[in-house]
Order: C-alpha cells, then structure tokens, then sequence
C-alpha cells in the first residue's frame, strides 16, 4: 500500500474510532438511566458478550457459506445478523468502558502489532 492510500485508510479509521467513542457514550448514558451499572461488572458482561456472540452463532449453524451469503438476500435473516452483531458489539464497548481501556487506542496498537507480527 502507498503512503497515499496508508493515510487515506488511516484518517478513515480515525473517523471511525471518533465514532466508537460517541457510541460509547450513549452505551453508558442508556445504561446510567436504568441504573444497570450495579450489574455491568467485567464478569458480567465478558459472559453477556459470550452469550450474544453464541446467540449469532446459531444463525449460521448447519449452513455453509453458500447458504449464509444467499440468505443475506432475506431482510429478516439480515436483520437478525445485525441485531446480534449489534448485541455483541453494545457489550464489548460497555466492557472497555468498565475496565478502563480506551478500544480505539488499543485497536490502533493491535493493528500495528500485527502488522509486524505478519509483514508483507
């Protein structure tokens, strides 16, 4: 990739992660207003993110690829993925919320970590 492109992708995920913040703070005024933070331990929601993420799973269980990317055409099976992928995504941000730990940086250094780990 050149430098061109490399800063294109760059500011492209910054605006992104700007977005995961934002996200982050509505995550937490939601769950600040039903006074849920009593429950959002780290336990608590590394288990509700296993959950959710079990729950997509069994939308793809017994099909192959084939009949996944077919099914995409489906607005309800579209829908279903999406509300999951959304489940898993709303407890992961609460989770890094929680424990202190800013996703967008760590995001950033795990790309660069494996960009070392597996060079081109």
């Amino acid at each position: 990739m050149d430098r061109k492109n490399y800063l294109t992708l760059l500011f492209f995920i910054l605006i992104k992660l700007t977005t995961i913040e934002e996200l982050t703070k509505k995550i937490v005024e939601f769950r600040d207003e039903r006074d849920w933070k009593k429950y959002h331990t780290p336990k608590n929601l590394s288990l509700s993110i296993a959950i959710e993420l079990a729950e997509l799973f069994e939308l793809f269980q017994w099909k192959t690829d084939e009949e996944i990317f077919n099914e995409l055409a489906s607005e309800q099976y579209k829908n279903n993925l999406s509300d999951e992928l959304a489940d898993v995504a709303i407890y992961l941000l609460a989770l890094s919320e929680i424990l202190g730990i800013n996703l967008e940086e760590a995001i950033i250094n795990k790309l660069q970590k494996n960009k070392k780990k597996y060079p081109k």
